[in-house]
């Protein structure tokens, strides 16, 4: 067994530091294989996979699937590779070729997301539960993961802040019907959810969705928000329906105020429309 020394750079050689690999590349079966339970990639783009096939087909696997041992069968659990492994099974290959290494089940997660940020492999969504992944489970802290990641700390914090965003926003970054960029403007905001609705009917780009959302964002002290939890969901669902910043005052008697803000005449006329049409 040899061992691999630390200080080669942020590759995946590096990362496996002084963890003991073994020294020849061996061949395994296709189905001795299985995926990394830490895989951050949860979508592999198929047109991806198959230039990779057709490689694969032409040169086969150049490099080895990085794999360890299974504590539960004979089987081996893929560290990095696995989209290897899956053109591989396309391209009708029985046998890959295999590095074997000790390995933990950190160093397994901190494999998988180092792979597939080095290559960009990862949607923001994917990257930033990957990145939580490390904090929750095995105590990093974002200054930790800006190190091992080699990014910076306030990358890896605007990182983060995607994972604040409603359901349905997060389940449109990782069918990229929205990106990144578009992901980070959304971050904050009460109506994101109708806001990134636009975003797509209006095909906005990056810049024009910043302009776009300028009028939905609160000026400061324009409104006073509510401490009672049920009226903050009440003005998050009516604002999310209608797309305009909603204020509701309530006293103990049950009687107050509902304040809708506008920010141009196209928006006064939207909630003189929603009354109309209603009453």
């Amino acid at each position: 067994m040899n061992k691999i020394k630390k200080g080669l750079g942020r590759g995946l050689s590096s990362l496996i530091g002084e963890t003991k690999i073994e020294q020849t590349t061996n061949k395994l079966s296709i189905s001795d294989l299985y995926p990394n339970k830490f895989q951050p990639r949860k979508i592999f783009d198929e047109d991806s996979l198959n230039d990779l096939e057709k490689s694969i087909k032409q040169r086969g696997i150049i490099q080895p699937i990085i794999v360890r041992k299974s504590d539960e069968s004979s089987k081996y659990e893929i560290i990095a590779g696995e989209r290897r492994w899956l053109a591989a099974q396309k391209a009708g290959l029985h046998e890959v070729p295999v590095v074997v290494t000790e390995a933990d089940d950190l160093k397994s997660l901190e494999f998988a997301i180092v792979e597939n940020v080095q290559r960009n492999d990862l949607n923001p969504l994917e990257e930033a539960q990957g990145y939580q992944r490390l904090i929750n489970d095995f105590s990093y802290d974002q200054e930790k993961v800006s190190k091992f990641i080699g990014k910076s700390r306030s990358y890896i914090t605007n990182c983060l802040r995607i994972l604040t965003l409603p359901g349905d926003v997060l389940d449109l970054i990782e069918t990229k019907k929205i990106t990144a960029g578009h992901a980070k403007i959304l971050v904050g905001l009460q109506n994101a959810s109708f806001v990134a609705q636009k975003i797509i009917e209006k095909k906005l780009s990056v810049r024009q969705s910043e302009n776009f959302v300028k009028i939905f964002k609160k000026k400061k002290g324009f409104f006073t928000k509510s401490n009672d939890p049920n009226i903050q969901n009440l003005e998050r669902s009516i604002s999310d329906k209608i797309g305009l910043n909603v204020s509701i005052k309530n006293n103990k008697k049950n009687k107050g105020t509902i304040t809708f803000g506008y920010h141009d005449i196209d928006q006064l006329n939207k909630i003189i429309d929603i009354i109309k049409s209603n009453y």
